[in-house]
């Protein structure tokens, strides 16, 4: 790898890290970002520089970023290739409204006067709007309207070492497997983190390459991403559901924050089972207490399954710009995960 210095911004949200690389020092080949995304799967030079900003000790195993490309026509104003520990993702919502805070916040789009800004970014999983709210030049929270979402299936019964277990399988521009915590006797809290991830780890596989992870009309996004462990805690005082969940997606990656492309899962079962209606507002917290607000804002159908679009309310703040190096004569090169 001949990579010596890669600039990155970047971001949180709702604790969940989000590097991103502007211009990758690397070629990222294809018309489209799901076609660069098989490309950079496949690629030495692209998954290199992967590992260099997400592994340890320039990152860690739960690091979380995006390489800028084109979009995949002038409908949108950039595309991006999303990446984590194990590999490259379809999609990323938290991402994506880290994109949008920074694509505002460098000028990449230009601020609109009416205080609300368009930020349009093209996806593996399709194309994605963002609705940018400002006041006095500061961003005060971003709306994440993703592709349609729906229930692939309903009461899934899996094997576990706890058991067998039932989940609901959902997409949300990724494929997640849905499972209440306290049916295994779990809650969403730090103190049952190591137990969550281990659970969550074991429905992933466990379905990853069954029927019930197959995408219906594009096999590049079939598999489960991630599992969703919720609590369900009832309604807030407006009477609106409350949750609180933890994806655990790759190959034990936490998410901090209450996931975006996960939320829009959890709206789609939701949904599905009639506890969320329009006109009523998804309360989902994080493992460490952020909070993401969701609601169906259109009704629809993809090959044939009752699908919704929603839309999920967040907030991105930066952290830092970074130099990364490498060094042509450090023995660790890109780098190490201990998980």
């Amino acid at each position: 790898m001949t990579i010596h210095q890669v600039l990155t911004t970047d971001y949180h949200t709702g604790g969940e890290p989000f590097r991103i690389v502007p211009e990758p020092p690397v070629a990222i080949e294809g018309a489209t970002v799901a076609e660069r995304r098989i490309f950079a799967i496949g690629n030495p030079d692209v998954d290199n520089l992967r590992k260099l900003l997400c592994f340890e000790p320039r990152g860690h195993a739960d690091m979380y970023g995006g390489f800028i490309t084109p979009p995949d026509d002038e409908g949108a104003h950039f595309g991006v290739l999303f990446w984590h520990k194990d590999g490259f993702s379809t999609a990323c919502g938290h991402g994506s409204i880290a994109l949008a805070v920074w694509a505002v916040q460098t000028g990449r789009v230009a601020r609109d006067r009416s205080g609300i800004t368009t930020v349009v970014i093209d996806v593996p999983s399709g194309r994605v709007t963002l609705r940018v709210h400002t006041a006095d030049e500061q961003v005060t929270g971003v709306d994440f309207v993703n592709v349609p979402s729906y229930r692939l299936a309903e009461r899934v019964t899996v094997a576990t070492s706890c058991g067998d277990v039932v989940v609901d399988v959902a997409y949300g521009g990724a494929i997640y497997a849905h499972l209440d915590a306290a049916s295994v006797g779990l809650a969403v809290t730090p103190e049952h983190y190591s137990d969550l991830i281990a659970i969550g780890r074991e429905v992933k596989w466990a379905l990853n390459n069954s029927e019930h992870a197959r995408h219906p009309v594009d096999d590049r996004l079939s598999g489960i991403y991630g599992t969703i462990l919720y609590d369900d805690l009832g309604t807030d005082e407006n009477g609106n559901p409350y949750q609180r969940n933890v994806t655990v997606f790759a190959d034990g990656q936490v998410d901090r924050s209450p996931c975006g492309s996960g939320t829009c899962s959890r709206v789609a079962v939701l949904a599905a089972t009639g506890h969320l209606k329009p006109g009523q507002i998804l309360v989902h917290d994080s493992i460490v207490g952020t909070r993401f607000h969701a609601r169906i804002v259109a009704e629809t159908a993809v090959d044939g399954h009752p699908a919704v679009v929603a839309e999920v309310t967040g907030k991105a703040y930066r952290t830092g710009e970074h130099r990364f190096e490498l060094n042509p004569a450090d023995d660790l090169g890109t780098g190490f995960v201990l998980r």
